[in-house]
């Protein structure tokens, strides 16, 4: 699931969030939105039925792709953008992908689409700082922590 924040031309960039959800009930789609989205907030969707009854809580526009890609300013575009550059890291670069670590690759994409302002090394050096002093072992990283008494 992705959300995006659309910027304003020349002041602000727009940002996503992009998360592994594993259902597209409703219920379920609402409690995403609902966490990670203020009320009030205007919401453009694609014309899933799983979107249905956020009109409640937001200010709810549907583009039915069926019909159009674009009805003045609804679209949902800018999200497009982001899965194309998703899917062409995933089959261009890392070619497969296993499913437990696709939110890795969501976090890493949506980094570099958030901060696509700045250049690599600029990017390169924000990593660096936020794992500097971060240690992380062979067997965290693997899920084979040992239990304290064997380590």
């Amino acid at each position: 699931m992705g959300l995006l924040e659309r910027g304003e031309k020349g002041k602000k960039a727009s940002r996503v969030k992009a998360a592994v959800i594993h259902s597209i009930k409703r219920a379920d789609m609402h409690k995403e939105v609902r966490a990670r989205v203020e009320p009030g907030s205007e919401l453009m969707t694609d014309a899933l039925a799983s979107y249905r009854g956020l009109e409640e809580e937001y200010v709810h526009q549907v583009i039915d792709h069926a019909e159009a890609y674009v009805h003045g300013n609804v679209h949902t575009n800018g999200i497009e953008n982001f899965w194309s550059l998703l899917k062409r890291g995933i089959k261009g670069t890392y070619v497969s992908v296993e499913p437990f670590h696709l939110f890795r690759y969501l976090d890493e994409q949506a980094f570099r689409f958030n901060e696509r302002g700045i250049t690599d090394s600029e990017r390169f050096t924000q990593v660096v700082a936020a794992v500097a002093g971060r240690r992380l072992t062979y067997q965290e990283l693997t899920g084979k922590t040992l239990e304290p008494s064997k380590a």
